[in-house]
Parts: structure tokens; C-alpha cells; sequence
């Protein structure tokens, strides 16, 4: 039977996958985001690692600070979270929430207003043809 070899990145192989630096995963780590095992000199990401990148990476897009992300990986890590930890948790996911709520609405608003921009110019250019 052959033992279960648990699949593990280099830096550069995240760095490049992510299309991110070295340096970015070095600072992820020192805030805790992230926590590869060491070989001499060497970093070891486990799948672990990789996963929590790429929610510390659609994180940051979607707004939330790195100290954000680091306070929901604790709370998700902590084996029995208290009720005072759960209920911090909840109030950030809520917040964030209505923040990308407002965020979306005003994309919409947007949206609007530059379809009816478009419908306008192309109603003119139509118009200046025919003249």
C-alpha cells in the first residue's frame, strides 16, 4: 500500500499560480494568514495554506482587511469558539454583508444610468444619419 503524500507548494509555485510576489506571501505569513513548514530555508505550503490564500486573496477583493480575514480564520480555527467569539463573528459577517448589499445596489444605479447614457447616444447618432 502506498502511504498518502500529502500534496505541498513551494513559494514560487503559489506566487505564480496566485500571479502574486513571494514577498506577499512572506507578509501573509508574519500577519498569520498563512503557516508553511519549514525545510532549511525552504517554505512548505500545505493544501491548507493554498485554500486560505485564495480566500485571503477574494477577501481583500471583496473588501475585507487582512486583519478581517486573520479575526474570521480564528474564529474558524478556534476549536470551541466561545459565545462572545461567535457572536463577534456573526456582527462582522453581517457588516460585510450589508456593506457588499449597498455595494451591488450602487453597481446597479450605475449600471442604469449608463445603459440609458448608451440608449441616448445611439438614439443621436441614429438621429445625425438622417440628416
Amino acid at each position: 500500500m502506498m502511504p498518502n503524500k500529502e500534496v505541498t507548494y513551494t513559494i514560487s509555485e503559489l506566487a505564480d499560480e496566485f500571479d502574486i510576489t513571494p514577498r506577499t506571501l512572506r507578509h501573509y505569513e508574519e500577519l498569520g494568514l498563512l503557516s508553511p513548514r519549514r525545510r532549511g530555508n525552504a517554505r512548505i505550503y500545505s493544501h491548507k495554506d493554498r485554500i486560505r490564500l485564495a480566500l485571503t486573496l477574494r477577501g481583500k477583493r471583496l473588501g475585507f482587511s487582512l486583519v478581517e480575514i486573520r479575526e474570521l480564520f480564528d474564529l474558524y480555527d478556534a476549536e470551541h469558539s466561545s459565545r462572545p467569539q461567535l457572536h463577534s463573528m456573526i456582527a462582522m459577517i453581517a457588516e460585510k454583508r450589508a456593506s457588499l448589499q449597498q455595494q451591488q445596489d450602487d453597481i446597479q444605479k450605475v449600471l442604469a444610468e449608463l445603459d440609458a447614457a448608451d440608449i441616448k447616444a445611439r438614439e443621436a447618432l441614429e438621429k445625425m444619419k438622417h440628416h
